[in-house]
């Protein structure tokens, strides 16, 4: 029996479907935990035809599988197998105990001196002006446009790098070439490479580099050394003291939508906000900029004219223009974002001088070329506006078949953290949840053949949805959560129950996506997600609930009965004996959160769990591990 898994190829594509004989095993284990593939076993891997994914083509899916059988013929050699190594040493460059550990960028004008110096010793200094950059800011969208661009120009025929951050599950995802992760072979060359020569010679005053600077640098070196046509680089914080702005001459320079958002570091005005995303512009670079409020775009405007900027603003992408093609990355605020990308991915084209070796023929302003399309179409990013339908199966049934047994289990995620972006979460997932096909028609980037073939057996089911919270202290929960409630509501769409959990990843620790998954959570500090409850359900009921906090005896917090999530009316047990009803929970781990989500839709066929993960890009990160695992 072929069953589908969700995994992630280790060198690869990520998120490419395969599917595997059930009767043998057809994985087995490094001494690493990753999944690698015997070389015996390669004949019975099997592509669907009808499967979508965004990797270049089947042909380099099959490469993968080809480099993952390589790896272990290159074992007995030290440097292709120290990826824990590499993880512990970029972990000693974390200066933060906490992500909200975080000083205002004031004091920090010699950080880019220190990143040239940094390239200096590289050898990159003059090397990285050579790489044809577009260099990407914003508040919110600024991730996806970089997606949305990388993938024009690489249908274009160009070798493209781009870097992004944060990553979900493996540092290697900020450093895609050829639109995926950089293999770990070549990671760890490029890694101890900079590595051994920034601690040679890291001397006089000058330390190792925090984390995201030797990111930052190691990318530019993977850029150089690779020798991509494009360089689509991604600002990590800011923008005028980023480590990015590096860059002095771009080709091309975008900022996406601005928001409130590291208020903590950037300033508590919407101007302020804008002042450090402006600093990306360079002088008589052209820019690019999508609708913002009046107090951002004067900033912009501002800082533009002293540049001689010309600074343009791009309208969000008419759909009719892309001739019935669909966006790879879901939610209408996408649309936003794939309009900025059509502009900067055409402004590189032109400025390069390959807009008129490549399209002749076409309009250099109206018409949205085939390849443009293309890009388009199979541009994705995880964790963002993903869909992912988890295989449960019935540990008791005999035949191995989930679809009688069981009932639905589909996670929605989507690492929302800000007002703008939970309100643009909440609008994606109610048009998924309700069927809006023009926003929920790739699942995962991919779908199964006959992955709706079951849509006559949703009649008898029950269908709720659930919200999975967590975000960090710095962000504002009262802001949040009554953002997300509303716009689902309005949408039509009723959160019916909220699990709040702590994240299972660590700030002060850079992990791999074979990294153990922590099973002990005894005593966890929860305090937090008890905050996030108490607001939660005075959102909901408009007072504050009494709720009782009550610890197992091994001082584990008790998870909540499996009906809780089928009964009109649950409740909890509050002080002093007395029954507070409640919708929501405080869950002590993920792991087992989603086990007990596991165990829901097993004890109970006719129900369908739609669970809606976001408030934190970490939790979403931690979340498919897990469903990787």
């Amino acid at each position: 029996m072929l069953v589908y898994a969700k995994g992630l190829l280790k060198c690869g594509a990520p998120g490419v479907p395969f599917f595997f004989d059930k009767r043998k095993s057809f994985f087995t284990k490094t001494k690493r935990g990753f999944h690698s593939l015997p070389s015996v076993t390669r004949d019975r891997v099997h592509f669907n035809n009808n499967l979508r994914y965004s990797s270049k083509s089947t042909e380099v899916v099959e490469k993968t599988v080809i480099d993952m059988d390589s790896k272990e013929d290159k074992a007995d050699n030290p440097a292709l197998s120290s990826y824990d190594d590499a993880m512990e040493a970029l972990s000693t460059l974390i200066s933060r105990r906490n992500r909200g550990d975080r000083t205002p960028t004031s004091g920090s004008r010699d950080k880019l001196e220190q990143v040239i110096a940094y390239l200096k010793i590289l050898d990159l200094e003059d090397k990285i002006k050579e790489l044809k950059v577009i260099h990407v800011a914003g508040t919110e969208g600024k991730g996806s446009t970089c997606v949305f661009s990388e993938a024009i120009l690489r249908n274009c025929g160009f070798r493209t790098g781009m870097f992004t951050s944060p990553h979900l599950i493996d540092v290697r995802e900020r450093f895609r070439i050829d639109g995926l992760d950089i293999s770990e072979e070549k990671f760890l060359q490029y890694f101890w490479e900079c590595w051994k020569l920034l601690k040679e010679k890291a001397v006089d005053g000058l330390t190792m580099p925090p984390l995201f600077q030797f990111l930052t640098v190691l990318a530019f070196k993977i850029f150089v050394c690779e020798k991509v046509d494009v360089a689509v680089i991604e600002v990590g914080l800011g923008g005028k003291l980023d480590t990015t702005n590096v860059i002095q001459k771009p080709i091309v320079c975008g900022i996406a939508s601005l928001g409130m958002d590291h208020m903590d570091i950037l300033g508590n005005t919407l101007a302020d906000i804008a002042f450090h995303k402006a600093g990306i512009l360079k002088p008589q670079i052209p820019a690019f900029t999508v609708p913002q409020l009046s107090e951002a775009m004067e900033v912009l405007q501002k800082t533009a004219n002293n540049l001689e900027v010309p600074l343009e603003v791009v309208a969000p992408l008419d759909l009719k223009k892309l001739d019935g093609v669909a966006l790879g990355l879901s939610g209408d605020h996408q649309l936003v974002n794939a309009g900025l990308a059509v502009s900067l991915s055409r402004c590189w084209l032109q400025r390069t001088g390959n807009w008129e070796k490549i399209f002749p023929n076409e309009s250099k302003e109206t018409e949205i070329p085939v390849a443009f399309c293309r890009g388009l179409a199979t541009a994705r990013l995880h964790g963002r506006a993903q869909v992912v339908h988890d295989v449960v199966s019935d540990p008791q049934g005999s035949s191995g078949s989930t679809e009688t047994s069981c009932g639905d289990l589909i996670f929605y995620l989507d690492g929302a953290h800000s007002p703008e972006s939970m309100e643009a979460c909440g609008r994606w997932f109610s048009a998924a949840v309700t069927g809006n096909k023009s926003l929920s028609t790739a699942v995962n980037g991919y779908r199964r053949n006959g992955e709706y073939s079951r849509e006559s057996r949703d009649f008898n089911r029950v269908s709720k949805q659930i919200l999975l919270f967590n975000c960090m202290e710095v962000r504002d929960p009262q802001v949040l959560l009554p953002k997300l409630v509303t716009t689902c509501a309005s949408s039509g769409t009723h959160i019916s129950r909220a699990l709040f959990v702590p994240s299972m990843s660590t700030y002060n620790k850079v992990i791999s996506g074979a990294s153990a998954i922590p099973s002990d959570t005894r005593r966890k500090d929860l305090t937090w997600q008890f905050r996030l409850q108490r607001l939660w359900e005075k959102s909901i009921q408009g007072t504050d609930a009494a709720l009782d906090h009550t610890l197992k005896s091994d001082g584990i917090t008790a998870l909540p009965p499996h009906d809780f999530l089928c009964g009109d009316a649950p409740h909890c047990g509050g002080p002093a004996g007395t029954q507070v009803v409640t919708s929501s929970a405080v869950m002590p781990s993920l792991p087992l959160t989603i086990n007990w989500l596991r165990d829901c839709v097993r004890r109970n066929p006719s129900l369908k769990l739609e669970v809606l993960v976001t408030g934190s890009l970490h939790l979403v990160g931690d979340v498919l591990r897990l469903l990787k695992r």
